[in-house]
């Protein structure tokens, strides 16, 4: 192999991975305002564009039980449970393909529960699938977190 040849082949090889990471960067900060824009949507009790956001098959892990889309989005609606402020602390989002994101976002919740005011630290992963080049919400997990904030 000549030095024009490998030259050109790492060049391409470069390129190509410049490519792969910026279009994953990309999807990082898209995944990332989702989900900022999630929250808000959720405090300010916006069932509608939630309904378009979630996935019909998705799930949602709270420390009350496991339900899907219609439970969660009336649960939202009706105001049992209301989001009031997501405090995000953290933000870490990994991109499995074109298709598929997970982000974990490390937060302070305060929320209304009932006739209760609470306030909890959590780990909240979201699963984001792409269909009909639109991004899904497909599942939602709470993990309280035992440790005090940093």
């Amino acid at each position: 192999m000549n030095i024009k040849t490998t030259i050109f082949s790492f060049l391409l090889v470069l390129i190509n991975a410049h490519t792969v990471l910026a279009q994953s960067t990309d999807i990082e900060q898209e995944i990332t305002e989702l989900s900022k824009q999630k929250w808000q949507w959720m405090a300010n009790k916006n069932a509608d564009k939630l309904v378009e956001l979630f996935h019909d098959k998705a799930k949602f892990v709270h420390m009350g039980g496991t339900w899907g889309k219609e439970r969660e989005v009336d649960i939202i609606r009706e105001g049992f449970i209301h989001y009031k402020k997501a405090d995000v602390h953290e933000v870490m989002v990994e991109v499995l393909n074109d298709n598929t994101a997970i982000l974990w976002n490390r937060i302070t919740l305060l929320a209304v529960v009932g006739p209760n005011e609470v306030s909890n630290p959590f780990m909240v992963t979201e699963v984001y699938t792409k269909e009909d080049n639109t991004w899904k919400l497909a599942d939602l997990t709470f993990s309280k977190l035992l440790e005090p904030e940093r």
